[in-house]
Protein backbone atom coordinates (compact mmCIF):
# COMPACT_ATOMS: atom_id res chain seq x y z
CA UNK A 1 0.00 0.00 0.00
CA UNK A 2 2.49 2.43 1.03
CA UNK A 3 4.45 1.64 -2.34
CA UNK A 4 1.31 2.36 -4.38
CA UNK A 5 1.08 5.83 -2.65
CA UNK A 6 4.26 6.75 -3.07
CA UNK A 7 3.97 5.66 -6.88
CA UNK A 8 1.01 7.74 -6.94
CA UNK A 9 2.57 10.81 -4.94
CA UNK A 10 5.85 10.07 -7.94
CA UNK A 11 3.40 10.07 -10.80
CA UNK A 12 1.70 13.00 -9.70
CA UNK A 13 4.41 14.86 -9.58
CA UNK A 14 5.73 14.36 -13.02
CA UNK A 15 2.58 15.07 -14.58
CA UNK A 16 2.66 18.38 -12.55
CA UNK A 17 5.79 18.69 -13.90
CA UNK A 18 4.87 18.30 -17.10
CA UNK A 19 2.24 20.88 -16.82
CA UNK A 20 4.39 23.36 -15.78
CA UNK A 21 6.11 22.82 -18.46
CA UNK A 22 3.83 24.07 -20.97
CA UNK A 23 1.83 20.59 -21.52
CA UNK A 24 -1.75 21.12 -21.71
CA UNK A 25 -3.33 19.82 -18.24
CA UNK A 26 -1.53 17.11 -17.08
CA UNK A 27 -4.32 14.89 -14.82
CA UNK A 28 -3.75 12.11 -12.24
CA UNK A 29 -5.32 9.59 -13.92
CA UNK A 30 -5.57 5.83 -12.99
CA UNK A 31 -4.78 4.06 -16.45
CA UNK A 32 -4.69 0.69 -16.48
CA UNK A 33 -4.32 0.05 -19.90
CA UNK A 34 -2.98 2.12 -23.22
CA UNK A 35 -1.30 1.28 -26.85
CA UNK A 36 -0.27 3.62 -29.64
CA UNK A 37 -1.82 1.38 -32.73
CA UNK A 38 1.12 1.36 -35.28
CA UNK A 39 3.25 3.70 -33.64
CA UNK A 40 5.79 4.24 -31.02
CA UNK A 41 5.49 4.74 -27.12
CA UNK A 42 4.06 8.45 -26.76
CA UNK A 43 3.18 10.30 -23.91
CA UNK A 44 -0.06 12.56 -24.50
CA UNK A 45 -0.91 16.27 -23.23
CA UNK A 46 -2.77 14.10 -20.44
CA UNK A 47 0.30 12.61 -19.26
CA UNK A 48 -1.02 9.24 -20.48
CA UNK A 49 1.45 7.03 -21.68
CA UNK A 50 1.07 5.20 -24.38
CA UNK A 51 3.25 2.08 -25.08
CA UNK A 52 4.61 0.84 -28.51
CA UNK A 53 2.03 -1.68 -30.41
CA UNK A 54 2.26 -4.81 -29.14
CA UNK A 55 0.89 -6.19 -32.18
CA UNK A 56 3.60 -4.91 -34.71
CA UNK A 57 5.31 -7.23 -36.96
CA UNK A 58 2.27 -9.60 -35.90
CA UNK A 59 -1.12 -9.24 -37.02
CA UNK A 60 -2.47 -6.70 -39.43
CA UNK A 61 -0.95 -3.79 -41.01
CA UNK A 62 1.08 -1.12 -39.04
CA UNK A 63 0.20 2.37 -41.26
CA UNK A 64 1.70 6.34 -40.61
CA UNK A 65 -0.23 7.52 -43.25
CA UNK A 66 -1.89 9.96 -42.02
CA UNK A 67 1.47 11.82 -40.79
CA UNK A 68 0.76 14.13 -44.28
CA UNK A 69 -2.27 15.47 -42.58
CA UNK A 70 -3.34 18.07 -39.87
CA UNK A 71 -5.52 16.29 -37.71
CA UNK A 72 -8.34 18.42 -36.41
CA UNK A 73 -9.88 18.78 -33.28
CA UNK A 74 -7.34 17.61 -30.87
CA UNK A 75 -4.58 19.22 -29.33
CA UNK A 76 -1.31 19.80 -31.45
CA UNK A 77 0.88 17.57 -29.63
CA UNK A 78 -1.20 14.66 -29.70
CA UNK A 79 -1.66 13.95 -33.19
CA UNK A 80 0.26 11.36 -33.80
CA UNK A 81 -1.96 9.42 -31.74
CA UNK A 82 -4.71 9.68 -34.85
CA UNK A 83 -2.24 10.05 -37.77
CA UNK A 84 -0.38 6.31 -37.00
CA UNK A 85 -3.00 3.04 -37.37
CA UNK A 86 -3.47 -0.71 -37.18
CA UNK A 87 -5.77 -2.15 -39.48
CA UNK A 88 -6.06 -5.79 -41.28
CA UNK A 89 -8.24 -7.53 -43.84
CA UNK A 90 -9.66 -10.39 -41.31
CA UNK A 91 -10.83 -9.23 -37.65
CA UNK A 92 -8.47 -8.29 -35.09
CA UNK A 93 -7.91 -7.36 -31.76
CA UNK A 94 -6.00 -6.86 -28.51
CA UNK A 95 -5.88 -8.58 -25.12
CA UNK A 96 -6.32 -6.39 -22.11
CA UNK A 97 -4.93 -7.17 -18.20
CA UNK A 98 -8.24 -6.24 -16.01
CA UNK A 99 -7.67 -7.79 -12.53
CA UNK A 100 -9.32 -5.47 -10.07
CA UNK A 101 -12.98 -5.05 -9.41
CA UNK A 102 -14.69 -1.37 -10.59
CA UNK A 103 -15.48 0.97 -12.85
CA UNK A 104 -14.10 1.39 -16.60
CA UNK A 105 -14.02 3.49 -19.67
CA UNK A 106 -12.20 2.39 -22.46
CA UNK A 107 -11.15 5.17 -25.03
CA UNK A 108 -11.29 4.01 -28.61
CA UNK A 109 -9.05 6.87 -30.57
CA UNK A 110 -9.84 6.49 -34.77
CA UNK A 111 -9.14 8.94 -37.64
CA UNK A 112 -10.44 8.49 -41.32
CA UNK A 113 -7.10 9.35 -42.92
CA UNK A 114 -7.55 7.99 -46.61
CA UNK A 115 -11.22 7.61 -47.74
CA UNK A 116 -12.71 10.56 -48.90
CA UNK A 117 -16.52 9.30 -48.83
CA UNK A 118 -18.88 7.86 -46.28
CA UNK A 119 -19.95 3.92 -46.65
CA UNK A 120 -15.97 2.91 -47.72
CA UNK A 121 -14.92 1.75 -44.31
CA UNK A 122 -17.36 0.28 -41.32
CA UNK A 123 -17.27 -1.91 -39.15
CA UNK A 124 -18.39 -3.20 -35.37
CA UNK A 125 -16.15 -3.24 -32.06
CA UNK A 126 -16.89 -6.37 -29.57
CA UNK A 127 -15.89 -6.24 -26.11
CA UNK A 128 -14.70 -9.36 -24.09
CA UNK A 129 -16.58 -11.66 -27.26
CA UNK A 130 -19.68 -11.14 -26.10
CA UNK A 131 -20.57 -7.05 -26.26
CA UNK A 132 -21.15 -5.01 -29.58
CA UNK A 133 -19.95 -1.48 -28.08
CA UNK A 134 -19.76 -0.17 -31.72
CA UNK A 135 -21.87 -0.54 -34.19
CA UNK A 136 -21.14 -0.30 -37.83
CA UNK A 137 -19.03 2.43 -37.10
CA UNK A 138 -18.24 4.80 -40.27
CA UNK A 139 -15.77 7.95 -39.06
CA UNK A 140 -15.77 9.21 -42.11
CA UNK A 141 -19.61 9.65 -41.75
CA UNK A 142 -19.23 10.55 -38.29
CA UNK A 143 -16.40 13.79 -38.60
CA UNK A 144 -15.13 13.67 -42.43
CA UNK A 145 -11.61 12.68 -43.30
CA UNK A 146 -8.10 14.29 -41.37
CA UNK A 147 -10.21 15.42 -37.71
CA UNK A 148 -10.05 12.86 -34.67
CA UNK A 149 -13.41 10.92 -33.15
CA UNK A 150 -13.08 8.86 -29.77
CA UNK A 151 -15.85 6.22 -29.02
CA UNK A 152 -15.78 6.45 -25.26
CA UNK A 153 -17.31 2.47 -23.17
CA UNK A 154 -17.98 2.32 -20.07
CA UNK A 155 -17.75 -1.26 -18.37
CA UNK A 156 -18.07 -2.82 -14.65
CA UNK A 157 -15.32 -5.48 -13.63
CA UNK A 158 -17.10 -7.80 -10.66
CA UNK A 159 -15.93 -11.13 -9.22
CA UNK A 160 -14.32 -12.36 -12.45
CA UNK A 161 -17.10 -10.64 -14.96
CA UNK A 162 -17.22 -8.02 -17.61
CA UNK A 163 -20.86 -6.09 -17.30
CA UNK A 164 -21.59 -3.87 -19.77
CA UNK A 165 -25.09 -2.13 -20.01
CA UNK A 166 -27.41 -5.44 -19.01
CA UNK A 167 -25.10 -7.91 -20.08
CA UNK A 168 -22.24 -9.89 -18.68
CA UNK A 169 -19.51 -11.94 -19.58
CA UNK A 170 -16.50 -13.88 -18.26
CA UNK A 171 -13.42 -12.71 -17.77
CA UNK A 172 -10.57 -15.79 -18.70
CA UNK A 173 -7.21 -15.31 -17.58
CA UNK A 174 -7.46 -12.13 -15.60
CA UNK A 175 -7.85 -10.46 -19.07
CA UNK A 176 -10.40 -9.03 -21.39
CA UNK A 177 -10.55 -8.72 -25.37
CA UNK A 178 -11.62 -5.81 -27.57
CA UNK A 179 -12.13 -6.72 -30.84
CA UNK A 180 -12.04 -5.03 -34.42
CA UNK A 181 -15.02 -6.93 -36.62
CA UNK A 182 -14.31 -7.51 -40.60
CA UNK A 183 -17.39 -6.13 -42.35
CA UNK A 184 -18.21 -6.37 -45.82
CA UNK A 185 -16.38 -2.67 -46.42
CA UNK A 186 -13.20 -2.26 -46.52
CA UNK A 187 -10.53 -3.59 -43.76
CA UNK A 188 -11.23 -2.05 -39.76
CA UNK A 189 -9.06 -0.27 -37.87
CA UNK A 190 -7.64 1.33 -34.86
CA UNK A 191 -5.47 4.80 -34.06
CA UNK A 192 -4.84 4.32 -29.91
CA UNK A 193 -6.83 2.59 -26.94
CA UNK A 194 -6.98 3.30 -23.38
CA UNK A 195 -8.13 1.95 -20.36
CA UNK A 196 -8.69 3.76 -17.44
CA UNK A 197 -10.27 3.13 -14.27
CA UNK A 198 -13.81 4.96 -13.09
CA UNK A 199 -16.19 7.16 -14.57
CA UNK A 200 -16.69 8.77 -18.32
CA UNK A 201 -16.61 12.27 -16.28
CA UNK A 202 -13.21 11.11 -15.35
CA UNK A 203 -11.39 10.85 -18.48
CA UNK A 204 -10.17 13.66 -20.79
CA UNK A 205 -12.60 13.97 -23.74
CA UNK A 206 -12.49 15.35 -27.27
CA UNK A 207 -14.21 18.89 -27.47
CA UNK A 208 -17.33 18.54 -29.31
CA UNK A 209 -18.17 19.50 -33.00
CA UNK A 210 -19.63 23.18 -34.19
CA UNK A 211 -22.21 22.80 -36.24
CA UNK A 212 -21.67 25.64 -38.85
CA UNK A 213 -26.34 26.47 -39.11
CA UNK A 214 -27.96 25.12 -41.50
CA UNK A 215 -29.74 28.60 -42.48
CA UNK A 216 -26.43 29.92 -42.78
CA UNK A 217 -26.37 30.63 -47.02
CA UNK A 218 -30.07 32.11 -46.68
CA UNK A 219 -29.00 34.64 -43.69
CA UNK A 220 -26.11 35.60 -46.26
CA UNK A 221 -28.29 36.27 -48.91
CA UNK A 222 -30.51 38.48 -46.52
CA UNK A 223 -28.11 40.60 -45.22
CA UNK A 224 -26.22 41.05 -48.74
CA UNK A 225 -29.92 42.92 -49.92
CA UNK A 226 -30.03 45.10 -46.46
CA UNK A 227 -27.59 47.44 -48.10
CA UNK A 228 -29.25 47.77 -51.04
CA UNK A 229 -32.22 48.46 -49.98
CA UNK A 230 -31.02 51.42 -47.78
CA UNK A 231 -28.24 52.42 -50.48
CA UNK A 232 -28.78 56.77 -50.89
CA UNK A 233 -26.87 58.04 -53.49
CA UNK A 234 -25.87 61.97 -53.29
CA UNK A 235 -26.69 64.56 -56.02
CA UNK A 236 -30.59 65.24 -56.81
CA UNK A 237 -32.81 62.44 -57.66
CA UNK A 238 -33.18 60.86 -61.49
CA UNK A 239 -36.41 61.42 -63.04
CA UNK A 240 -38.14 58.44 -63.65
CA UNK A 241 -38.40 58.38 -67.64
CA UNK A 242 -41.80 56.54 -67.60
CA UNK A 243 -43.47 59.89 -66.19
CA UNK A 244 -42.84 62.53 -68.61
CA UNK A 245 -45.28 63.79 -70.72
CA UNK A 246 -45.46 62.05 -74.05
CA UNK A 247 -46.32 66.04 -75.87
CA UNK A 248 -43.16 66.92 -74.65
CA UNK A 249 -41.51 64.20 -76.59
CA UNK A 250 -43.58 64.98 -79.71
CA UNK A 251 -42.19 68.74 -80.37
CA UNK A 252 -39.29 68.49 -81.84
CA UNK A 253 -40.37 65.53 -84.02
CA UNK A 254 -43.00 68.76 -85.27
CA UNK A 255 -40.25 70.68 -85.69
CA UNK A 256 -38.33 68.74 -87.63
CA UNK A 257 -41.52 67.82 -90.15
CA UNK A 258 -42.09 71.84 -90.35
CA UNK A 259 -38.87 72.42 -91.26
CA UNK A 260 -37.94 69.48 -94.22
CA UNK A 261 -41.57 70.10 -96.11
CA UNK A 262 -40.14 73.52 -97.67
CA UNK A 263 -37.15 72.39 -98.63
CA UNK A 264 -38.97 69.62 -99.87
CA UNK A 265 -40.65 71.85 -101.96
CA UNK A 266 -37.88 73.93 -103.25
CA UNK A 267 -36.43 70.25 -104.15
CA UNK A 268 -38.71 69.49 -106.55
CA UNK A 269 -39.19 73.21 -108.44
CA UNK A 270 -35.66 72.21 -109.27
Amino acid sequence: MKKNMKWNIWTCSILLAINLLGIDKAECLEVVYAINAGGDTFIDSHGIKYMRDPLMDKVGTSSDYGKQLIIDRVHPMDQVLYQTERYHHSTFGYDIPVTEDGDYVMILKFCEVYFNSANMKVFDVVLNGDHTVVTELDIFDKVGRGRSHDEYVSFTVLNGKLFYNDADSEILGGKIRVEFIKGHRDNPKINAIAVIKGSIDDVPQLDPIVQEPEEYSDLTEEEEEVPVKSRHTSGPRTPDPYSIDDSSIMIPVFVAIGAFIPLLFCLCKL
